[in-house]
């Protein structure tokens, strides 16, 4: 009885190890997304947005499309040309997860806020917020 419990307890943690691998384990979903605010890459950064996201630029919030967040940040991009973009702090379940990241961009400073959700087969970005530094 005990063997058999203890096969089972094995097998459960295999199976829990393989389906959280994916999510926990060497890949980090903050890396293209910070190489994209970095390069000002409207485009590519995309392609991380869930199909509705919130998207807050200063003080203004929209619930957007994937394609109308895509155009808010491309005019955010024009106009505020990235620097440099650094991620200061990461937490979260494996799951949800969210970053703070510092954006030097068009001779300003900027906090950006980042949560992402794995839902079926990925993360996408649920809500991105950009803020001044007062």
């Amino acid at each position: 009885m005990k063997i058999g419990l203890n096969i089972a307890a094995a097998i459960l943690s295999f199976f829990y190890v393989t389906t959280s691998t994916a999510q926990s384990t060497g890949y980090d979903v903050f890396n293209p997304i910070a190489k994209y605010m970095q390069a000002g890459d409207a485009e590519k950064l995309s392609a991380w947005f869930a199909d509705n996201l919130e998207i807050t630029i200063f003080t203004v919030t929209n619930d957007s499309s994937r394609s109308q967040a895509k155009q808010i940040m491309k005019t955010f991009f024009n106009s505020y040309t990235p620097r440099s973009f650094n991620l200061t702090h990461k937490a979260g379940r494996s799951n949800m997860k969210y970053a703070l990241g510092t954006l030097n961009a068009g001779g300003e400073i900027f906090v950006v806020t980042i949560f992402v959700s794995y839902k079926d087969t990925s993360y996408k970005i649920q809500q991105l917020k950009i803020e001044r530094i007062q």
